[in-house]
């Protein structure tokens, strides 16, 4: 049996077995299998053959192996749906407290609640998005918001009379 058909066997072999493992191990010393068939084939000697073959397989295990872990191993970067909008900034259109309020998300009008129910934000205020429930966004301001006169009936502003 020609030594070119022997290493084509072995190429079908490992490539079945990498089938199995998935490690891209096996699929690479497959293909370095083809390459020593095809030295083969062209009629250089066994010795040539297997050196081809150990070249192959250090080739793909150096250089082929770290890209393709490297693509596995990578996240989906792309969200879609209520999921891409978390993060983003919105621009309040209608006073935001704990329960109402209306912001622009991505051009487009949202109905909006702040995530400190104690906290209103004012129209034209910069917004992060911190999770979308339901159809409401959920914010919180960008940046601290300006302090507004005290409400009536505190001491703070009302010192007048007082020795």
């Amino acid at each position: 049996m020609p030594a070119w058909l022997i290493w084509l066997i072995l190429a079908a072999g490992l490539g079945v077995a990498e089938l199995f493992t998935l490690t891209f191990v096996l699929g690479l010393m497959a293909t370095a299998a083809l390459v020593a068939a095809l030295l083969g084939a062209i009629g250089l000697p066994v010795a040539v053959q297997i050196i081809g073959f150990a070249a192959a397989t250090a080739a793909g295990l150096v250089f082929v192996r770290p890209l393709i872990k490297r693509q596995m191993d990578r996240t989906p970067d792309a969200r879609s749906g209520a999921d891409a909008l978390v993060g983003r900034s919105a621009v309040v259109l209608q006073p935001v407290d704990g329960d109402q309020g209306r912001v622009k998300l991505s051009g487009e009008e949202w109905s909006a609640r702040c995530i400190d129910e104690d906290l209103v934000i004012p129209v034209g205020a910069h917004v992060d998005v911190v999770e979308i429930d339901g159809a409401t966004a959920v914010v919180y301001p960008r940046e601290a918001l300006p302090e507004g006169p005290a409400p009536e009936g505190t001491d703070d502003n009302n010192q007048s009379g007082r020795a």
